[in-house]
């Protein structure tokens, strides 16, 4: 389906109208190399309320809830979780990507605030690009893996490999240098342009075309590179995650019947349900964008599609505040962490309490809870 969807809008925009107008595509002063000429219409769009209202609103939003909510999620996972399995793992790690995601976010907020004026040069600009990108990839992959996970436990609850901390720590540590070497190639090339109407810096907005007739050689490496991650790292995933939750319905339906299975059920579907909106609104518009962008800017042909492509990749980064959700559809203990957490129970208090409530007995004539030593009781 995701792969029909892309084509599709892929080859639908590819085959508009050829014109002299490039979107978001500006061209080296002859006058003054070190000048940017744009057209019309990227100077009103970087002027507009959209990239310097919008745009930085979304990210406050992203920054004010998912800095708290990861930054807790990390340690509950790290501090609070005595007993660590594989899906303690991948999520502690999903949550430590979108952190250092959002710490970043900042320096995004002051840009478009600014008027889309980058003032901490270009090596700050890739830095910027390449956590925003490896955020975006990195959060597709641990969940690729969660998902998997989250299947083989209920289709396999004997197996071993359940309990396999080792395996999800191998994964994790491949993701993380999977991901550290597809997103070198950012710092390859270029991100800022100095504009010379309007008289600001951008950093990846505007792509620099050397040759008005033969654009393909200036947007060669961007476009070869978000087709690869595309359709490699984001849809290949896709794939996986689907036929996972596929898996999992199918193996919950087989073992329907008692009430922790109808419980369980119901968080398989909650989680997928988390999942399905994380991508839909998140992963899956700010990639066809992508691919559609740099198509157009190869193809010299008109991008009408600008707005929608800024705002797209402005969404991507909520996945950040919706990870947490996923973690707690799928850990009761992060749940009761967190609960604690925000009660100010520390690790010994719960743990006192927990052996205190598994020692008392229920009494039917009293209707209250008696301890063993029947010296005190509490009533419920």
């Amino acid at each position: 389906m995701n792969t029909f969807v892309l084509l599709s809008c892929w080859i639908t925009v590819a085959n508009a109208i050829p014109g002299k107008a490039r979107g978001f595509a500006g061209f080296v002063d002859p006058n003054d190399s070190g000048q940017v000429v744009v057209d019309r219409a990227t100077s009103d769009a970087l002027t507009s309320g959209l990239t310097t209202v919008f745009l930085p609103v979304v990210y406050i939003f992203v920054f004010a809830v998912a800095l708290p909510t990861n930054a807790m999620a990390i340690y509950v996972f790290v501090f609070r979780t005595k007993k660590k399995h594989p899906s303690s793992i991948y999520m502690a790690n999903l949550a430590l990507a979108d952190l250092l995601f959002v710490i970043w976010i900042p320096f995004k907020i002051h840009y478009h605030l600014n008027g889309n004026d980058w003032i901490f040069g270009e090596a700050m600009c890739k830095v910027l690009i390449s956590f925003f990108y490896g955020n975006m990839y990195c959060s597709v992959l641990f969940i690729a893996s969660l998902s998997v996970q989250r299947y083989w436990v209920v289709a396999h609850p004997l197996s071993q490999q359940r309990k396999n901390n080792k395996m999800a720590l191998i994964v994790c540590a491949c993701i993380w240098a999977f991901i550290w070497l597809t997103t070198t190639p950012l710092y390859l090339y270029d991100h800022t342009a100095h504009l010379q109407h309007p008289n600001v810096t951008t950093c990846h907005d505007v792509t620099v075309i050397h040759d008005r007739q033969d654009p393909f050689p200036s947007v060669r490496f961007p476009f070869y590179y978000f087709v690869f991650m595309a359709l490699v790292v984001f849809l290949v995933p896709c794939v996986v995650i689907v036929a996972a939750y596929v898996l999992l319905l199918r193996a919950l339906g087989l073992s329907e019947g008692d009430g922790a299975s109808g419980k369980n059920r119901q968080r398989a579907v909650l989680l997928i349900a988390t999942v399905l909106v994380t991508f839909l609104l998140c992963f899956v518009p700010s990639n066809i964008m992508l691919v559609v962008h740099y198509s157009l800017l190869k193809d010299s042909q008109v991008n009408n599609l600008y707005s929608f492509y800024v705002t797209t990749l402005c969404l991507s980064s909520l996945n950040s505040c919706l990870d947490p959700f996923i973690y707690y559809f799928v850990s009761e203990d992060f749940r009761d962490h967190v609960r604690n957490t925000l009660l100010c129970r520390s690790s010994r208090t719960v743990e006192r309490m927990r052996v205190s409530f598994s020692s008392m007995k229920y009494s039917r004539k009293g209707h209250s809870y008696v301890s063993d030593s029947n010296t005190q009781s509490s009533n419920c």
